[in-house]
């Protein structure tokens, strides 16, 4: 096992707060960041990207690409940031997509029950919804294996206006 993963798992383990809350925590780690556009999966119009969401045990989820990798993630505008498990953070980790590099630091975390965690903050390459990809999003990591994945406010906030037409089954990112 190479030294450089056995110093990131520890830093890893620090988690933070809510494992399937809609209250995913709140935080003060701020991150700029950018929105580009690229690709053909979701229909664009001028500024408009629309993508199909997916009710799951009364919860919807949409596609999203972490540093190209294809995973559903809760969309929860209750999330301050998003949460990955330790799962996702440790494939990402042997797949070279997260580096030591990539571990901000820790916050304090609020979980829906109100108790406070510390977690890992790292910070995501790219995340992509529909055709736009942001860059360098951070994002929480929980010390749970089977923690849902939140798409949060880190990511959301970078749209403006979002729109859910639970008719059709999509949101609109503008």
């Amino acid at each position: 096992m190479p030294i450089s993963y056995l110093l990131i798992l520890p830093a890893l383990s620090i988690i933070s707060g809510c494992s399937g809350c809609s209250k995913s925590g709140r935080r003060n780690v701020v991150h700029k960041n950018k929105i580009t556009t690229n690709n053909k999966e979701s229909v664009r119009t001028e500024k408009k990207t629309t993508v199909k969401m997916e009710k799951i045990s009364g919860v919807y989820q949409i596609p999203v690409e972490v540093d190209g990798v294809k995973m559903s993630f809760i969309f929860d505008t209750g999330a301050s940031i998003i949460s990955i498990s330790e799962t996702e953070a440790n494939f990402l980790y042997k797949q070279g997509k997260l580096t030591e590099e990539d571990i901000v630091g820790k916050s304090n975390f609020i979980d829906a029950n109100g108790d406070i965690s510390e977690g890992t903050i790292i910070v995501l390459k790219t995340v992509k919804i529909g055709d736009r990809i942001l860059t360098n999003i951070q994002a929480s990591v929980v010390h749970n294996l089977n923690a849902p994945l939140l798409i949060g406010q880190s990511a959301l906030e970078q749209f403006g206006k979002i729109s859910i037409d639970y008719q059709r089954g999509e949101i609109t990112f503008e």
